[in-house]
């Protein structure tokens, strides 16, 4: 009886051994990042030997930069202008997150101002005086708000702001409880799409004096069409600014584990594109583009191997 108790306890500490978990920090289920953010742990739990990957919906980029600073996830989907700050201890980061490191860049996020289409704002000037949703509290998207705003010389004194997700500012637009809303998210967005056929839209266009402003303060912002026809009701080109998304974890991560990450997602974009039509982006040749932190010695490692 006692081998077979040393044997079973042997077997367990062999299974938990080999046992990895790994605990992704997303966005709201109504943004880009959470249905990303299951279809990668899917194709890591499905094809990397003992992985036991989890989702986590939060409050998006500046909320998982402190979650991952805690240690209380291990893999976070964050802005790269977001990343940057944290990185360097800059806007809304008191300290510097000295272990912060990315894995790789993947695919732009455009800063959307949804306005109801019978409000009358038709310019980021126009926001005066409105009820806006600048995003969730600690979210990149107020960061994104804030930022255009000032670019357009308005403070959160010249509107009336509400803090809301994603989720939350399309259901109060649907309701006309607000006016217009901020969301950062790779177009087209569930949240806008579910609005646009309820109720009339239109998607506020980022003047090239604004834009000029915005990227002389802030170069990680590039100038991005969201076309005609991508939600419905909009007949309209609309000119705004994007950032990148990209996944971020701490140094400590096994250079190996972190390599066996960026492999296999890479390997399996059919799935990734199966979650969200972003996935489409998301290939290798891009991955470093607009890394805007130190890059994890594994992605160093994956990237090299691929000549790149």
């Amino acid at each position: 009886m006692k081998r077979l108790l040393v044997a079973a306890i042997a077997l367990l500490v062999i299974v938990t051994q080999a046992a990895t978990f790994l605990t992704i920090a997303t966005g709201g289920t109504a943004g880009t990042y959470y249905p990303l953010g299951a279809g990668m742990a899917d194709i890591w739990n499905k094809n990397i030997k003992g992985m036991n990957a989890m989702v986590q919906s939060t409050g998006a980029s500046v909320a998982n930069i402190n979650l991952l600073r805690n240690k209380e996830v291990d893999l976070i989907f964050v802005q790269n202008d977001v990343a940057f700050y944290a990185y360097n201890g800059v806007e809304l980061f008191k300290e510097p997150f000295p272990q912060l490191r990315g894995l790789a860049t993947l695919y732009p996020e455009t800063v959307q101002i949804v306005a109801l289409a019978d409000r009358g704002i038709n310019s980021v000037y126009d926001l005066k005086g409105k009820r806006v949703a600048v995003g969730a509290a600690g979210s990149g998207t107020e960061v994104n708000a804030r930022q255009i705003l000032a670019a357009a010389r308005i403070t959160y004194n010249d509107i009336k702001v509400q803090y809301l997700s994603f989720a939350e500012a399309a259901s109060n637009l649907k309701d006309g409880n607000i006016d217009a809303a901020f969301v950062t998210a790779g177009h087209p967005t569930a949240a806008i799409v579910d609005l646009a056929a309820v109720r009339k839209i239109v998607l506020v266009p980022v003047a090239d004096e604004i834009i000029r402003s915005l990227q002389k303060d802030y170069p990680f912002y590039v100038k991005i069409v969201v076309p005609a026809g991508t939600y419905k009701g909009v007949d309209t080109d609309a000119v705004t600014v994007a950032v990148k998304a990209m996944l971020a974890v701490r140094a400590e991560m096994p250079e190996d584990l972190a390599y066996q990450l960026l492999k296999t997602m890479y390997a399996n974009q059919k799935r990734l594109i199966e979650a969200h039509a972003k996935g489409e982006l998301i290939i290798p040749e891009t991955g470093k583009e607009g890394m805007s932190i130190p890059l994890h010695p594994g992605a160093e490692k994956f990237f090299k191997e691929m000549g790149l």
